[in-house]
């Protein structure tokens, strides 16, 4: 891609303002690097969850899916809803009541320490692969094309900014930038699906060349990867694990100043996920009308903004990816630090809040080296864009959704059956991702990565009723978290009512499309 003067120029002033702004928050924001002493208003949990959840794949993926399958993509959008609902009403109350920090503390107190080590380095893992190692790939695979640099240059400034302001502000520097990130993804996304669709209308090809299930939400069972089986069964296995147990997301919310905030949090970025798919979405499929004859799906973004974005406006679109991007890079940092800190160091030393804030900014920049290296293992995979970031999640989150449902879902589950499926299912997860990634013993055993999911969640499901069913109920370990029924009666007509809007809009949209 060509970049003007102005372009670059574009680009320094956002890398500069970010900058600025970051080290800025870093001197005036307090002494907590891990929750920013849980003081965030709703609308900074929202803003902060959308930035983190907006990385490279959802500028660069979405569009790529929207190219080569349509509307069908909008599902893993507009069902995400129903899992923040779950996450607001249901584990936030158990999360907050708790006092925990981080996910594996809900598991210390819930089942005992052997979830409790299991989640640790199960979730440091899945940052370091699935928040860390990818992001930077996708992201710094685009960046070298546009910039025209190696890629482990563009990977390796991307993770240096991360970490800058991420090792000495913590928490809450990243959730600030987040909301700069935010405005910045939104409204570059805004105007280039505008122009995008002048540019469709005016030239009259609107139904020209696409598929009949282009504009379908649900596609048959025909379709061998987005069928309607595969969204609806495969979409909440990955939901369940990321919107509620993952502690990239989650923590945010544990930064909330209270259940209200947190709750209200969650139901905006709900409410953001229905402009999701047309800022993201839509100029895929626009890219498919104009220029599916010169371009593929991995490429469609980058044609979007070389074809139709004006000078100066592509500067901002690629600062829109950047931006995608670093928050994403700073939020996996942030959250390993706050895992590694808290729950691996803190068990074998003692440490003041002074020794605590050391170690959680070295623990960043190990994170960081770690995650340039994860990012060149990527290199080697042979998969798209998509299928890599969504692969890789659904195929890690089979035995947490198991056990984290169950947790709210079923008063008989034992720790006997939790350690089998953390442990037992965790291990052969890990081992399928693996292989899927490295296509081993070769591309077509596997199924698409959806169905793949199901049959792990499945699997595991049958595993964790048995082996409850067979052994002596273990009950709750002492001082294990309740919802905090009071507070959740107080909030429930107002809560309630928004996401019962939410639903209305929803089935609408699922009715329009279907």
């Amino acid at each position: 891609m060509f970049l003007t003067g102005l372009d670059y120029t574009v680009l320094v002033i956002y890398i500069i303002s970010l900058l600025m702004l970051g080290f800025y928050l870093s001197r005036t924001l307090g002494q907590d690097i891990f929750l920013g002493g849980r003081s965030l208003s709703w609308w900074q949990t929202g803003f902060s969850m959308f930035s983190a959840n907006a990385g490279p794949m959802m500028l660069i993926g979405m569009s790529s899916l929207g190219f080569s399958h349509g509307v069908v993509g909008a599902n893993f959008e507009w069902l995400a809803w129903v899992f923040l609902l779950l996450l607001a009403m249901f584990f936030l109350p158990r999360y907050l009541s708790a006092g925990i920090c981080t996910i594996p503390q809900y598991l210390l107190l819930r089942f005992g320490k052997n979830a409790y080590n299991f989640l640790v380095i199960y979730s440091l893992v899945s940052i370091l692969v699935v928040w860390l190692g990818s992001a930077l790939y996708v992201g710094g695979l685009v960046i070298a094309q546009v910039l025209g640099c190696p890629q482990i240059y563009a990977v390796a400034l991307i993770a240096l900014i991360a970490t800058s302001y991420t090792a000495v502000g913590g928490f809450k520097a990243v959730v600030r930038t987040g909301i700069f990130q935010s405005v910045i993804i939104i409204v570059s996304s805004l105007i280039l699906t505008i122009l995008a669709f002048n540019r469709v209308i005016k030239s009259g090809d609107v139904s020209r060349h696409l598929p009949p299930d282009f504009w379908k939400l649900l596609h048959g069972s025909s379709d061998p990867e987005y069928s309607w089986l595969a969204v609806l069964a495969g979409y909440p296995v990955v939901a369940i694990y990321y919107w509620c147990a993952d502690q990239t997301i989650v923590q945010k919310l544990l930064g909330a100043k209270d259940l209200r905030e947190g709750q209200y949090g969650a139901l905006f970025i709900a409410a953001l996920k229905i402009i999701t798919p047309a800022i993201f979405l839509l100029p895929g499929i626009i890219c498919f009308i104009l220029f599916s004859d010169v371009t593929t799906a991995d490429n469609a973004y980058i044609t979007l903004v070389k074809q139709l974005m004006p000078e100066g406006f592509r500067g901002l679109c690629i600062a829109a990816l950047i931006a995608a991007l670093i928050d994403t890079v700073a939020s996996g940092l942030n959250s390993f630090s706050t895992v590694f800190t808290l729950d691996v160091i803190a068990q074998f030393r003692e440490m003041n809040d002074k020794g605590r804030r050391l170690a959680g900014r070295w623990v960043t920049v190990l994170a960081s080296l770690l995650a340039i290296g994860m990012a060149s293992i990527f290199q080697h995979s042979g998969k798209g864009l998509f299928e890599i970031t969504q692969g890789m999640v659904s195929i890690l989150a089979p035995p947490l959704s198991v056990v984290f449902l169950a947790s709210v879902c079923w008063k008989r589950t034992n720790r006997a059956a939790v350690n089998t499926v953390l442990y037992g299912g965790g291990s052969i997860c890990l081992i399928t991702g693996m292989c899927y990634l490295l296509n081993f013993p070769y591309k077509r055993f596997w199924p698409h990565f959806l169905l793949l999911s199901v049959y792990l969640f499945a699997g595991l499901s049958v595993l964790m009723v048995v082996v409850t069913l067979l052994t002596a109920p273990s009950g709750e370990a002492a001082g294990a978290p309740q919802a905090a029924e009071g507070q959740v009666e107080a909030l429930s007509p107002k809560v309630w009512m928004g996401w019962g809007i939410l639903a209305a809009v929803m089935l609408i949209i699922y009715l329009i499309l279907k």
